[in-house]
């Protein structure tokens, strides 16, 4: 790849995060590593409490990109037919007609995910690995891009179902979207004080132009040190003390698929260590299955599982032996 391409593909990725900015305040770090999300064909996992700008965040990426946009709220009694839709009698046509579900759609927000049950949240498993939806015996593909934007809220566990490690293993990325700090939350009041960004915000580049971006992070190019790198990170999971289940074949696949991905919002056309660095906890930490340990809160809860997963990746990335060849692709 070009470096021409390469800096096209930047600008691009700037204009889109820039225009995400328009809506969303001080949170750079998330809408980049939802940019990766995009760029790898992942999904995301969006876990925090209520009023922190899950919704608006994954609305301002669909309207920036031009992109269709459903909002699906998860319940105890939503069916998966809900989803992916059903086959209904069509009197006039005196035959069955297929209603599409909202899972017909480029970017899904399934809102409180772990509110529905597990009959409910694996309907969404052939949908996120597969990029189709089988109904009746009939599949039909999703319409590309396709991305799943799920919240939970780690707070209230009444009335919720958590989610199986199979179904966590299928988002690319967890991340959180955090309180805004003192000066962030001044400029929020300013920015709402008039009207919603949001209802005047408008594209900045096209579906095509997001398949094509698709395409060159797959180019990106991989030095043999960058996928030992990585590969070492992941069988240290799974030789921890303090993890029960380690990181599947399928993390360490999506970790340098997110480098990747990362390295052409960077502008570069291979990926390094730092990449690598930066994706693992994002990547990795909701994967992994822990062993109980005094460092856990006395609930158990996913978000005390997930800090302590975060905090073995960090020790770990502080001991496997970091890359110094040459990894560029010169």
């Amino acid at each position: 790849m070009s470096g021409t391409q390469n800096t096209a593909a930047k600008e691009a990725a700037s204009k889109i995060i820039s225009n995400v900015n328009k809506v969303i305040v001080g949170k750079d770090k998330q809408i980049k590593l939802l940019m990766v999300a995009l760029l790898t064909g992942g999904h995301v996992l969006l876990e925090d409490v209520p009023g922190t700008g899950k919704t608006k965040t994954a609305r301002a990426l669909a309207q920036s990109l031009d992109l269709d946009f459903k909002r699906v709220q998860f319940t105890i009694d939503l069916l998966p037919s809900d989803l992916t839709g059903i086959h209904y009698f069509d009197r006039s046509a005196d035959q069955f007609v297929f209603r599409p579900g909202p899972i017909f759609t480029n970017i899904l927000l399934a809102d409180e995910i772990n509110r529905a049950t597990a009959r409910t949240q694996s309907s969404l498993l052939e949908c996120m690995e597969e990029k189709q939806v089988t109904v009746d015996g009939e599949t039909r593909l999703l319409p590309p891009p396709f991305l799943v934007i799920a919240t939970q809220n780690p707070i209230e566990s009444q009335g919720t179902f958590a989610l199986p490690e199979a179904q966590l293993d299928r988002f690319l990325l967890m991340l959180s979207m955090d309180y805004p700090t003192h000066e962030e939350s001044i400029e929020i009041l300013k920015r709402y004080a008039t009207e919603d960004p949001l209802t005047t915000l408008e594209s900045v580049a096209s579906p095509d132009e997001l398949l094509s971006m698709q395409k060159e992070a797959k180019e990106i190019y991989v030095a043999d040190c960058i996928y030992d790198y990585a590969t070492a990170i992941v069988e240290a999971t799974r030789n921890s003390r303090e993890v029960r289940i380690g990181a599947s074949p399928r993390a360490l696949l999506a970790l340098v698929s997110a480098a990747k991905a990362l390295a052409l919002l960077s502008g570069r056309s291979f990926v390094t260590p730092d990449d690598i660095k930066e994706l693992a906890v994002p990547v990795l930490a909701h994967r992994l299955s822990m062993h109980a340990s005094g460092s856990l809160n006395r609930d158990g809860g996913i978000q005390t599982q997930h800090a302590h997963a975060s905090s073995v990746l960090q020790s770990i990335l502080e001991t496997v032996p970091c890359p110094t060849e040459d990894f560029s692709n010169k």
